[in-house]
């Protein structure tokens, strides 16, 4: 298998693994909310998980394309292939994260989620860490 494809498939697991993160993080926090799972009030993961959604919205606003996308593209055209032209791997992992609708419609959609994710943020806040103070 050609090394730049291979490296592809990487990039395209890895985009995955980001989009799971997002979309399945705010499940599971709605879960942790209602079931008082202490682990998703964990604020080093909800920091995380806002920062994520924040970064995907932002790069949308500004018209940006994901340097996931690019980087994945980039490589599959050093591998030889024109565009999302892919091997297995590659095919349906893009199956999956990549849809043919007008950018307006996932600005839209990423906003949506950026507010829920805002307001579980607020309605259901993370655990501030209780800091140790020494008394002599």
């Amino acid at each position: 298998m050609n090394g730049y494809l291979l490296l592809a498939d990487l990039v395209a697991l890895i985009h995955a693994a980001f989009i799971a993160f997002v979309v399945i993080g705010l499940a599971l926090i709605i879960a942790g909310a209602a079931k008082h799972w202490q682990w998703t009030r964990n604020l080093r993961f909800r920091l995380l998980h806002l920062l994520a959604i924040g970064f995907v919205c932002a790069e949308s606003v500004a018209g940006y394309v994901c340097p996931l996308t690019s980087l994945e593209d980039n490589l599959r055209r050093l591998g030889g292939t024109v565009g999302y032209r892919h091997d297995f791997i590659g095919y349906w992992i893009d199956k999956l994260i990549f849809f043919d609708f007008p950018p307006a419609v996932f600005m839209a959609a990423y906003l949506l989620f950026g507010a829920a994710v805002i307001l579980v943020f607020i309605l259901s806040p993370p655990e501030l860490p209780k800091w140790n103070r020494r008394t002599n």
